[in-house]
């Protein structure tokens, strides 16, 4: 049984989707434990109402990003993860901390990447006329936004959308894709060769459409 970290902020609305999939299907994994920076995350009452482990760690304690880095390091070892998954985790981790869990740390960020890292994806996605927008989960490195890309999920960009009507549409597939690709991982299905791209070794397709 592999076991799942979840790091969220506030919502996890994506680590929600995580452990309900993992649940309904029955995935070879668990999500040991949900761990945030904030004491208010509204995540962490989601997840201890189902049981699962909860941990917090303020990075306002910590003098330095590198210090809070080190602790949350420790913190996520002590639940024995097979995958670290950010959720909504709204902190640029150091390299020490991305290094220690590289090949096993999953991201979900709001863009077809590379387009658009960062942040305002889908008002920048609008201004810039794109026709399509959409979302990327990627193995995370220390490039911001950068790592190799595992899924994608696209939507079109409608006529008249607003930044919170793409950003709402967006998400309905993310919680789609991002409980897919964490399966993948824990299941040891993806691939990546020497030139940084992903593959899923049974050939299932790493592109979502949506509406």
């Amino acid at each position: 049984m592999k076991n799942i970290v979840i790091l969220i902020s506030g919502r996890g609305s994506n680590m929600e989707a995580i452990v309900e999939a993992c649940a309904r299907e029955q995935w070879p994994a668990r999500v040991a434990a949900v761990v945030s920076n904030k004491a208010d995350a509204a995540g962490l009452r989601y997840a201890a109402d189902r049981g699962i482990a909860t941990a917090v760690l303020d990075h306002k304690n910590f003098a330095s990003r590198e210090d809070f880095d080190a602790e949350l390091a420790t913190v996520v070892d002590g639940f024995a993860p097979d995958a670290v998954v950010l959720a909504g985790f709204m902190r640029i981790l150091t390299e020490g901390f991305v290094r220690y869990f590289e090949g096993r740390m999953l991201n979900v960020h709001p863009s077809l990447l590379p387009a658009f890292t960062g942040l305002h994806t889908h008002q920048r996605a609008i201004d810039a006329g794109c026709k399509v927008a959409g979302a990327t989960v990627h193995f995370v490195t220390p490039a911001l936004d950068h790592g190799p890309i595992v899924a994608q999920a696209v939507v079109p960009v409608l006529p008249g959308d607003t930044a919170e009507a793409l950003s709402a549409r967006v998400l309905v597939q993310e919680h789609l894709m991002y409980p897919q690709a964490v399966r993948w991982l824990v299941e040891g299905r993806l691939a990546l060769d020497a030139q940084g791209r992903v593959t899923q070794t049974a050939g299932a397709p790493q592109v979502h459409w949506g509406a």
